[in-house]
């Protein structure tokens, strides 16, 4: 019999226990606004799912929290599932709002000059 290495006994839950995880995973923003943004990953996302998402904005990276609005399959390959998601910002703290604006603003003036 294996030696109990654990130093607090565990009880088995029966029924559920609701939980959820947080597993960080690489994601790419392909659209950005004010309110919002569009994300390419390699895994689907529940729909109206809450999740917080590093975006690196130039130097700053930032921390948003959004809802998932849609997502879908993009693309397929023999290696891969290209998932697209719409993401809607929530509880955005005013410096990173102030953050995504000076960021979209440096991208514009980049194209324009």
């Amino acid at each position: 019999m294996p030696e109990n290495r654990r130093e607090e006994e565990r009880l088995q839950i029966l029924g559920a226990l609701e939980g959820d995880a947080r597993v960080h995973q690489p994601i790419s923003v392909r659209e950005l606004s004010q309110h919002g943004a569009q994300i390419e990953t390699s895994f689907p996302m529940q729909l109206n799912a809450l999740h917080e998402f590093r975006i690196a904005l130039g130097s700053q990276s930032v921390v948003v929290k959004g809802r998932v609005a849609h997502c879908h399959i993009h693309d397929v390959d023999a290696d891969a599932v290209i998932y697209r998601a719409g993401v809607e910002f929530v509880d955005l703290p005013e410096w990173v709002a102030a953050a995504i604006a000076q960021f979209l603003d440096a991208v514009k003036a980049g194209r324009e000059g």
